[in-house]
C-alpha cells in the first residue's frame, strides 16, 4: 500500500516521504480500515517534528484520526463489522499505523460505526478535537442547564466543544479574534460570540451568566480574563500547552475558588475515551456536529497538509489517500 512514512523526527519536508510498504493484516482484536481520508492535527505535527517526541520503530505512519470503512477483521471482532462506514480514533497511539495510508489497522474499539449520511470528511475530522472537547466538557458532570465559555469558538477543538455543549443543553459563549472565526463560531450555534480583543469583552460575558465550565485553550494569556468571569463553581479547563508556561497567580485562583483541570487526551483512562466515541456517535447521528470548512491535499503532498496545520490554517485539513 502508499503510505506517508518517517523514522526520524524534524521538518515535515525533511523526514516524510510516501511509499509503498506491506499492507497491514489485522490481529486479534483488531481490524483493517480502507482510509477514505485522513485528519490533521497540531499533536500530529509535533509527534512528528520532535517538539512532543514520541518513540519510532521501524518506521511511523502519522495521524490519529480518520475515517473509512473497514475491510477485514482480526480473530474475535464480529463479522458484521466487514464493510462498516467508520470514523477511527487515536490510531497511531502507541502504534505504527496511523492514518496517512491507504489503510489503517486499529483495535477493533477505535474505529466507530459513522451514521448513514455523515460524509467520510466529518468522521476524519472528529477523533482528536472531538474527543478532546468532549473531556473537557464533560468530566466533571453534566451540562444540562449549565454555562459554557469556549475560547477559540472558531478552532476544531472549539466547535465541536460549541457544538456537543449545545446537544448537551447548555449554553455556550465563545471567545475570537475577528470576524471570519465570529462567523464560523456563530455557525457552530454558540449563544454569544464576544472578540476577545475589543474593550468590554469582560463585560459581555459577565452578562452572560455564571460560568460552569471554560474550555481554555491559552490558560497563561487568558487566565485575568477567565478569573474575570468565575466564580467557585467554575472549572476551568485547559487542552493546550503554550510556548512558555504561565505563572498562576494562587491568591488570585483561591479567591476565585475555581477549579483548575488539564487535559491530554493520550492519557485520559479508556473508558472515558470510549463514552466519549459513543457521545460523539451519537451526537452525529442526531445532527448535532458540522464540518468545519476543509483543505484537502493528496496524499503525495502530507507534508505540506502537516505545514498548513502547523501554520494555524483556519478549519480542519484532510489528506486523502
Amino acid at each position: 500500500m502508499r503510505a506517508a512514512v518517517f523514522d526520524s523526527h524534524g521538518p515535515a519536508h525533511e523526514v516524510l516521504r510516501v511509499e509503498e510498504i506491506d499492507r497491514p493484516e489485522p490481529g486479534p482484536g483488531e481490524v483493517r480500515v480502507r482510509i477514505a481520508a485522513s485528519g490533521v492535527n497540531p499533536t500530529d505535527w509535533k509527534a512528528r517534528s520532535g517538539a512532543t517526541p514520541r518513540p519510532i520503530g521501524d518506521f511511523q505512519i502519522p495521524n490519529q484520526d480518520g475515517a473509512g470503512v473497514i475491510d477485514a477483521l482480526g480473530a474475535g471482532v464480529d463479522p458484521s463489522r466487514e464493510g462498516q462506514r467508520v470514523w477511527v480514533w487515536l490510531a497511531a497511539a502507541g502504534r505504527p499505523w496511523g492514518t496517512a495510508a491507504e489503510w489503517c489497522v486499529v483495535p477493533a474499539d477505535q474505529a466507530v460505526p459513522l451514521p448513514d449520511g455523515i460524509s467520510f470528511e466529518l468522521g476524519a475530522s472528529l477523533g482528536v478535537p472531538a474527543m478532546t472537547a468532549h473531556r473537557c466538557l464533560f468530566a466533571d458532570g453534566p451540562l444540562d442547564g449549565r454555562n459554557v465559555l469556549v475560547a477559540g469558538g472558531a478552532g476544531a477543538v472549539g466547535h465541536f466543544a460549541i457544538e456537543l455543549a449545545k446537544h448537551a443543553g447548555a449554553r455556550v459563549a465563545t471567545t475570537v479574534s475577528g470576524p471570519e472565526k465570529a462567523e464560523l463560531a456563530a455557525r457552530a450555534g454558540a449563544d454569544l460570540v464576544v472578540n476577545y480583543k475589543e474593550s468590554g469583552a469582560v463585560e459581555q460575558i459577565r452578562s452572560f451568566a455564571p460560568l460552569d465550565r471554560i474550555v481554555e485553550l491559552a490558560l497563561g494569556a487568558n487566565l485575568e480574563l477567565d478569573l474575570a468571569v468565575s466564580g467557585p463553581q467554575t472549572h476551568i479547563v485547559d487542552y493546550a500547552a503554550e510556548a512558555k508556561d504561565p505563572v498562576l497567580p494562587v491568591r488570585a485562583l483561591m479567591s476565585a475558588n475555581v477549579t483548575l483541570r488539564f487535559v491530554l487526551l493520550y492519557g485520559v483512562p479508556r473508558p472515558a475515551l470510549l463514552q466519549a466515541a459513543a457521545d460523539i456517535t451519537q451526537a452525529l447521528a442526531d445532527g448535532a456536529l458540522t464540518e468545519l470548512p476543509t483543505t484537502t491535499f493528496p496524499l503525495e503532498k502530507v507534508a505540506a497538509a502537516h505545514d498548513a496545520v502547523q501554520s494555524g490554517a483556519i478549519g480542519k485539513v484532510l489528506v486523502v489517500p
